[in-house]
């Protein structure tokens, strides 16, 4: 779907403040360069909110961590993540699925203060079930820094999927 200026701050929030989960910011940062017409270019818009989040101050991209929900959770949560969850299967787990996902859950959080993060596009229940393991080896400043760069990635799905492009 073409989207092109001019569009409001509301009408462009609209499209892209969903983007980072619950960060309506990174989107809001990057509006004024967007509505000058700076980033046409493929990938420039990724790009853009991408630096406007790095840029961020560290309490701030915490409180993006903490926006994302717990994976194979039953809370409410954004519909790109009910989405992006069940298309990984996590609405179908098993019970020993759900209670080894709960289970990690408690501990990652318990260790790193914060939500596990894995972009889960293309991945399967075993495959999420043993990065989440694996990560709990993790030193914090690593694993802040992991969960960083897949709130990229995820973002630049969600972002493809709304210009209808291939991720």
């Amino acid at each position: 779907m073409p989207i092109s200026p001019p569009l409001s701050l509301d009408q462009f929030l609209a499209y892209f403040g969903a983007v980072y989960e619950a960060s309506p910011w990174a989107a809001e940062a990057v509006y004024p360069r967007w509505s000058r017409g700076e980033l046409k270019a493929p990938g420039a818009l990724a790009t853009a909110m991408r630096e406007a989040v790095d840029a961020a101050p560290r309490s701030e991209r915490l409180l993006l961590i903490c926006a994302h929900p717990e994976l194979a959770s039953r809370t409410r949560m954004a519909d790109a993540s009910v989405r992006e969850q069940q298309g990984a299967g996590l609405d179908q787990c098993s019970e020993e699925e759900f209670a080894a996902f709960q289970g990690l859950n408690t501990a990652y959080t318990a260790r790193f203060g914060h939500p596990f993060i894995i972009a889960v596009r293309g991945l399967g229940r075993a495959d999420i079930l043993a990065a989440f393991r694996a990560r709990l080896a993790h030193d914090p400043e690593t694993e802040f820094n992991t969960c960083m760069s897949e709130i990229h990635r995820i973002a630049g799905f969600r972002l493809a999927d709304i210009l209808g492009e291939a991720a």
